[in-house]
């Protein structure tokens, strides 16, 4: 099992965040935590995500967001016991 932290950055078109979403609740079972900031006034959004699956969950997830239009991923992981 991994713990991850994810960032999500959605910038300027905003209509992308519809399918930012589905992605995120096909995933819903790996997402322990989930907080969205929005910036308005730059026309940035900034969406950290804390997730617990497989590497390859986790992956998957971050190719998926990483393939939508502005859209950007950063994501950290590290092997955790449970």
């Amino acid at each position: 099992m991994r713990l991850g932290v994810m960032g999500i950055i959605i910038e300027k078109d905003r209509t992308v965040a519809e399918d930012v979403q589905q992605i995120l609740s096909a995933y819903g079972d790996i997402i322990m935590s989930r907080t969205g900031v929005p910036d308005r006034e730059h026309g940035v959004y900034v969406i950290s995500v804390i997730l617990r699956g497989t590497n390859e969950q986790i992956s998957a997830m971050a190719g998926k967001l990483g393939k939508l239009n502005n859209v950007k991923v950063k994501s950290a992981m590290t092997d955790v016991e449970v």
